[in-house]
């Protein structure tokens, strides 16, 4: 054999030998732990609840630092993965740090949402506000029967929801006459929102001074002329209302009953889920082209359930069952640009076995995520039987909704200060709250730059 051939062959030869015996080092990764900015809700020695930028709640249990402020702007790092549809999260927490936002709209506040436009003049409007103007904000107050314009005022509501004993009897400029009187008390423009269903329920149309014929109900409306009937319906009804000095409508119901004996199947479509989703698309699309904002309720869906007004009620359907034949009416709406989202006080253990909907922090996360919602969350009255709990207002305050729906609003405005002042809640928290419904003030086009 040729001295060279054999000399590479050779080589060759030990090369494999070194290649079995000798292994390569291993490469060693290491896994990135993912992170997620927000502000503190809560805290303990065994757990911290944050409110991320797109207002979904969440509690990492078992890993609290009880040195962490309510309030503050922190960046946890975790292991794992999020359930964004839950409060708890089984993810563990590696590190926990402050942080602070330059200046300008903080950065776990832009959600990049419906209203985002308008953010800027928000926060800068905001900055300008005292405590009291920031509380008053996130109220939507049912009209009491003395002291309008004096309470209104001195607590600086965000709004004023006005019943069917606020219209009885007015003619049309005496119903004007009275809400310019609430927006000219008010240093920031109000919300001034009623409930206008139409059959069942008719605040307004049920006075024969404002309109000569009561609105028909969802249900009259379709089965006499489909859903041109609903939009020229809504049409109409905004022009009445806008006339008025309404901005806002707590209306359409898009629940999904099934049973006539129910206590919300009268107020519903009485239709299928595919037809009250078109329904909840045709009203929000009319709406848009007048100056009253409508709301999608009762989230996540009323069913067959018994009336929230008294008692509580439970739904034990499944999860999958609800977002099959209750969700999707409320999403059609949400696409089609709803602005506000009414939050029921129904039990649904399938997203929260332990507080209604309203006060619950996975079906409003539900809501944000699931559906991408980043307009307002409204609750439902608390003062209906159905929240019959200590702190319904700070619990409402921390499950995540934006505009809250109260009578006792004294006691209401107290229980604010007082969890701001023991720590319970944040000025912060209170802060991003106004901040949003501010927004939505400058998207609808309320407020303006004139001081009063």
């Amino acid at each position: 054999m040729d001295k060279k051939v054999f000399i590479c062959i050779f080589a060759i030869f030990i090369c494999m030998i070194t290649a079995v015996l000798v292994k390569p080092e291993a490469k060693t990764t290491t896994k990135k732990a993912s992170s997620i900015k927000g502000n503190i809700l809560e805290v303990s020695n065994n757990s911290i609840t944050v409110s991320d930028k797109d207002n979904i709640i969440y509690t990492f249990v078992g890993d609290g630092n009880d040195s962490f402020d309510i309030g503050e702007m922190v960046n946890i790092k975790y292991d794992g993965k999020l359930n964004k549809n839950k409060e708890k999260q089984t993810a563990k927490v590696v590190s926990v740090d402050t942080y602070t936002d330059e200046k300008g709209v903080p950065s776990s506040w832009n959600d990049g949402g419906i209203f985002s436009g308008f953010y800027e003049m928000a926060y800068n409007k905001l900055k300008t506000m005292s405590d009291d103007e920031k509380i008053g904000q996130i109220f939507l107050v049912r009209v009491p029967e003395k002291n309008k314009i004096s309470d209104l005022e001195k607590y600086k509501f965000g709004g004023y929801l006005l019943f069917k004993r606020d219209f009885d009897n007015k003619t049309k400029k005496e119903v004007v006459d009275m809400t310019e009187s609430f927006q000219n008390a008010s240093k920031i423009p109000l919300i001034i929102a009623t409930d206008e269903e139409g059959g069942k329920v008719t605040r307004i149309s049920g006075n024969t001074n404002l309109v000569q014929t009561p609105f028909k109900s969802s249900s009259e409306l379709y089965k006499e002329g489909g859903f041109e009937a609903v939009k020229k319906d809504t049409v109409n009804k905004s022009e009445v209302l806008e006339d008025l000095g309404i901005n806002v409508n707590l209306a359409p119901v898009v629940d999904v009953a099934t049973d006539p004996d129910s206590y919300m199947y009268e107020r519903t479509i009485k239709e299928d889920t595919k037809t009250t989703s078109d329904y909840a698309k045709t009203v929000i699309e009319a709406s848009k082209g007048s100056k009253v904002s409508y709301t999608l309720k009762h989230f996540p869906g009323y069913g067959d359930n018994a009336d929230t007004h008294n008692t509580s009620a439970t739904d034990n359907r499944t999860y999958s069952k609800i977002m099959e034949d209750d969700i999707p009416p409320f999403r059609a709406g949400i696409k089609a640009g709803a602005e506000a989202v009414l939050v029921s006080h129904t039990i649904v253990p399938a997203m929260d076995k332990d507080n209604p909907s309203s006060l619950s922090a996975s079906t409003h996360n539900v809501l944000r995520n699931e559906l991408g919602f980043t307009g307002i969350v409204i609750t439902d009255d608390l003062a209906m039987g159905a929240v019959n709990v200590d702190n319904a207002v700070t619990k409402a305050i921390k499950a995540g909704n934006d505009l809250l729906i109260v009578t006792d609003y004294e006691d209401s405005i107290k229980e604010v200060k007082n969890a701001i002042e023991d720590g319970t809640l944040s000025e912060e928290i209170v802060d991003k709250m106004a901040f949003r419904v501010l927004a939505w003030k400058y998207y609808k086009g309320l407020m303006y730059d004139v001081e009063k």
